[in-house]
């Protein structure tokens, strides 16, 4: 069984992209092995029977350098977050697997999208419905309802920055519209899901009175005689 064929201009991404990841993988970026994986890489794309991977024809480099740098710059705070979490909150720490609806039917973007959250700590894809464009995933400090839509919008934001980036001309248009209606500006800068400060907020224990069998300053508690 054989899929459709793309044109060469169609599979030139993935074959150059495929061709960095083989250098990158053994640390060879010498003529001979980016060769060798050229050729694997038409193996895969036009041998082997796989998914079709549909290219949009678009890519906005404006758009992804946002994206980039907003992406370093979340999983540093996604990461500070998570460790604060660990630290303060420990196994109080409430986790859900929360399944978010996507607006693309592309496998590219939802592949984009769902790496996208796992490589930012706090969240990990653990399943994907293709047929309804649903990504499931393990979510870190959800509390309730409220955390779980709040999730569910930030992978949805994660969503549209990719399809600002090299989404399709109908799905560049229905973005617009959605956020036409809804008033907010067409970015593609993302936000961290993770949202520890809320949980040790509210794990914080209230303020008692002071014991006063315990220490204080100035005053030292009378230690027990040791022979």
């Amino acid at each position: 069984m054989s899929r459709p064929k793309n044109s060469l201009l169609v599979e030139l991404p993935l074959l150059v992209w495929l061709v960095l990841v083989w250098g990158a993988l053994w640390g060879d970026f010498g003529l001979g092995n980016l060769l060798f994986g050229l050729l694997l890489a038409l193996l895969v794309t036009w041998v082997l029977y796989l998914p079709a991977v549909q290219l949009s024809g678009r890519f906005n480099p404006l758009q992804f350098i946002l994206f980039a740098a907003t992406f370093v710059w979340q999983v540093a705070v996604a990461s500070f977050q998570v460790m604060l979490v660990a630290i303060v909150v420990g196994p109080r720490t409430r986790n859900a697997v929360i399944g978010v609806p996507l607006r693309t039917r592309s496998d590219l973007l939802i592949t984009a999208t769902g790496h996208t959250m796992s490589l930012i700590p706090g969240s990990l894809v653990v399943e994907v419905d293709r047929s309804t464009s649903t990504v499931y995933f393990h979510a870190l400090n959800v509390r309730g309802p409220e955390e779980a839509e709040a999730f569910r919008r930030a992978v949805r934001r994660i969503e549209a920055a990719w399809i600002r980036i090299m989404g399709t001309r109908e799905e560049l248009d229905a973005l617009r519209a959605e956020h036409r209606a809804g008033g907010t500006r067409l970015s593609a800068a993302i936000k961290a899901p993770v949202t520890a400060q809320q949980q040790m907020v509210a794990d914080r224990p209230a303020a008692t009175e002071q014991d006063p069998a315990r220490e204080t300053p100035g005053h030292e508690t009378p230690q027990e005689d040791r022979p």
